[in-house]
């Protein structure tokens, strides 16, 4: 049967949640038939191994490429894999941690190795009569992999050596190569340290033979030449001086006084307390200097050199040159040369760790079979990889049997999120700020790749850097969907973030994305625009006319001095009143036209009937309202959970609305407790009421009268009725008699 029949024998279950159909992963039969679905109906499909509240050892182990991401393949062939070793895969649906031994399919080839597995793990865990396998049990990999036993992972502990010499060697190479860890929890060493040990041997007894092979020139002394050179060394640059003196007196007859102490050198050492020590006393020459003359060893040598050269004399030139009262310079060039072919093939050492050991222990390190058995050994333990491998084939089903379900609400539906139960494996915690609380709370591994991509979710949001003494920081986004926003969030302001373990870490605001929040935010932000911009403009008005205050007091003080020094000023003119008058008219005029206006207004909205007024009143709001709440409504529909989460790495297959209903129950607001009162009636400290509402009032009353006194409304009540009223009437009913006619025209 061909996939696509397959597909339409299984009945699929789909319900509608955040604007779009998800399927219902409810039984056994839709996850056999995962791999069926139509890939354009998944949730997701990938998200990352990293920054989610799932566990990171189920995660790697889905991820069977090591990329760092799981896929919708990867997640399938879990599913098939599961269906396939499990006798009843509706464990997978209950809650709970342990696998039932029952529930493996022992008749299946591989359902069979993972239930004799099991059955050991238990053993070493001391629970053989255990009926059941808990992710608890895979904690301590030492009482699984022993030490001394073979575990498939290539890396031999000491404990796992054969005999004690090789014992020793493994610490040998742990020591100078270092270590690798094996699955017992112990150091060892694998393949690749051995081989890199035994190398480093080879070139380091390579370097030893070279020595060997010239052992007159490079190794004049044995295994005491390291000494002597050290011997030569502190008194080579000083006989280099007597014998360079001594060739110059040779050079010169006339140099030889120069070269050795004047006078005045001895002199300036008489006032001092001399001794062997004394700096003076070394810095003279070795010995007297004079042409072509050899260095004594005995006598006449600078008291302060002495000793060293006595040394010299006995660990240097006696084993090499036999004994001597005296050295000449022939003599000394042939030691010189002996040590610089000692430094030279010091300098040629291997930059290796175990060129320090003994030349025989190496060479007897690779005589051997030591690195042959060491290998043999590595080799063995990789021959149980088998053993091992199907251990790490338990943890994962015993993994996915705790989880599986778990991730499939989150990658091929997002019923966590939608639902009103657990929260999204991508839900960092709770952030309390501002009188709110925000369940939209997502990790942030890279800030400014998130906040590129994550404004066009269309929703507000918050950027905190979160710390929690000993644990590392972290940044966090919070996405507020419920409240307002006037002057709320601004970098620098704090709040409290409770992860999923009910931690609390300290949250600073460090960015904003503003967008809409709510419709009843948007109604009022017209108006709150225009007060902030009245308020902004008074500010500026104030500031203005006060600094121009202190100008003009400091510019008054300044003249003050020269004011009393000028000649008396001249007389003042009078007052202007007719100057004045106009400033007054014109003021007057103003205000009346402003007045004319303002009743013209409320004269015409007075004329109109009852009913009228209140929907002028709403027509008036919702012109000043009505296109930020529509703009506000319309993006409020927009707002979409998947660019916040593909800025995180995931790969979001459809539109994850975040709607205003459910937009409410991800940020929750301070409200006081139902049947809560408060225990005192009245603020003691509240602000004084301003009588700006009753004056407001008492002005609205006094427009309206003068209104309906212009419109004549009160004109009946103070004017008495006419008597003849009604004679006037009917006369004015009458027609008016015809008027006479025209007299004709002279000459008619």
């Amino acid at each position: 049967m061909s996939k696509q029949e397959n597909s339409k024998s299984h009945q699929w279950r789909f319900f509608r949640s955040g604007g779009f159909d998800q399927v219902l992963i409810e039984n056994v039969d839709d996850l056999r038939h995962l791999g069926e679905l139509d890939q354009k109906l998944w949730s997701v499909l990938a998200c990352p191994t990293s920054g989610l509240e799932f566990d990171s050892r189920t995660l790697q182990l889905l991820d069977s490429d090591g990329d760092g991401s799981i896929r919708a393949p990867e997640v399938i062939a879990a599913a098939d894999w599961l269906c396939a070793v499990l006798k009843t895969p509706e464990v997978l649906f209950r809650t709970g941690d342990g696998l039932p031994l029952d529930a493996i399919d022992g008749e299946h080839p591989e359902g069979a190795k993972l239930l004799a597995t099991a059955r050991k793990v238990l053993a070493y865990m001391g629970k053989p009569e255990a009926d059941a396998i808990e992710v608890a049990d895979f904690a301590e990999p030492s009482r699984i992999f022993e030490p001394g036993h073979a575990n498939g992972d290539g890396i031999v502990p000491v404990e796992f050596a054969l005999n004690d010499a090789q014992a020793a060697l493994i610490s040998l190479i742990i020591e100078h190569f270092g270590a690798a860890d094996d699955r017992s929890g112990q150091p060892g060493v694998d393949l690749d340290k051995v081989s890199a040990f035994f190398a480093a041997v080879q070139d380091a007894v390579a370097w030893h033979d070279q020595a060997a092979a010239s052992a007159d020139t490079v190794l004049t002394l044995g295994e005491g030449t390291a000494d002597a050179a050290a011997v030569f060394d502190a008194v080579r640059e000083k006989i280099e001086d007597f014998f360079t003196r001594c060739r110059l007196a040779a050079f010169d007859g006339r140099a030889a006084d120069a070269l050795n102490p004047a006078d005045e050198a001895y002199a300036a050492l008489t006032l001092q307390a001399l001794a062997t020590d004394t700096e003076g006393v070394a810095a003279l020459p070795l010995a007297q200097v004079r042409a072509g003359r050899a260095l004594p060893l005995e006598n006449g040598l600078n008291p302060a050199w002495q000793a060293r050269i006595a040394t010299l004399r006995a660990a240097v030139v006696k084993p090499i040159l036999g004994e001597r009262s005296e050295l000449s310079f022939a003599e000394w060039q042939d030691i010189a040369a002996r040590f610089d072919a000692y430094r030279a093939w010091l300098a040629a050492r291997p930059e290796t760790p175990v060129a320090a050991l003994a030349a025989g222990q190496l060479r007897e390190l690779l005589a051997g079979t030591a690195q042959a058995e060491l290998t043999a050994l590595i080799e063995r333990d990789l021959a149980a990889e088998t053993a091992a491998a199907q251990v790490d084939a338990l943890e994962r089903l015993v993994r996915y049997k705790r989880d599986f379900v778990t991730l499939l609400r989150n990658f091929v539906t997002l019923s966590d999120f939608y639902g009103a139960g657990e929260k999204a494996i991508f839900q960092a915690g709770t952030l309390y700020l501002d009188q709110r609380s925000c369940e939209l709370c997502l990790r942030v591994p890279d800030m400014a790749r998130h906040a590129a991509l994550a404004p066009l979710s269309g929703t507000y949001l918050v950027y905190c850097q979160c710390v929690r003494q000993g644990e590392a920081p972290m940044t966090i986004v919070a996405a507020m969907t419920g409240g307002e926003a006037d002057e709320m969030m601004v970098p620098g302001r704090n709040g409290v973030f409770y992860d999923r373990q009910g931690r609390d870490w300290h949250a600073s605001v460090v960015q904003v994305v503003e967008a809409p929040i709510s419709v009843r935010q948007a109604f009022w932000s017209p108006y709150k625009r225009v007060a902030r911009m009245i308020g902004e403009q008074i500010q500026k008005f104030a500031s203005s006319r006060d600094k121009a205050v202190e100008d003009k007091a400091a510019a008054r003080v300044a003249d003050a001095g020269a004011k009393a020094e000028a000649p008396a000023p001249a007389a003042t003119p009078a007052f202007d009143i007719a100057k004045f008058a106009g400033i007054f008219a014109a003021i007057g005029l103003a205000l009346g036209a402003l007045g004319t206006a303002l009743a013209a207004v409320v004269t015409g909205f007075l004329s109109l009937p009852v009913w009228q007024m209140p929907l002028v009143i709403v027509g008036i709001m919702l012109l000043i309202s009505g296109p930020s709440m529509l703009m506000a409504w319309l993006k409020l529909r927009q707002r979409n959970l998947g660019p916040l989460l593909d800025a995180n790495g995931w790969a979001v297959n459809t539109r994850a609305r975040i709607n205003i209903p459910f937009g409410g129950a991800l940020t929750g607001v301070a409200k006081l407790p139902a049947g809560a009162s408060r225990a005192v009636a009245a603020d003691p400290y509240a602000e004084k009421e301003t009588p700006w509402g009753t004056w407001l009032f008492l002005l609205a009353v006094v427009i309206t009268a003068l209104v309906l006194w212009r419109q004549g409304v009160y004109d009946s009540f103070f004017t008495q009725p006419d008597a003849e009223a009604p004679v006037a009437e009917e006369s004015a009913a009458e027609p008016a008699p015809d008027a006479p006619a025209a007299p004709p025209a002279a000459g008619e």
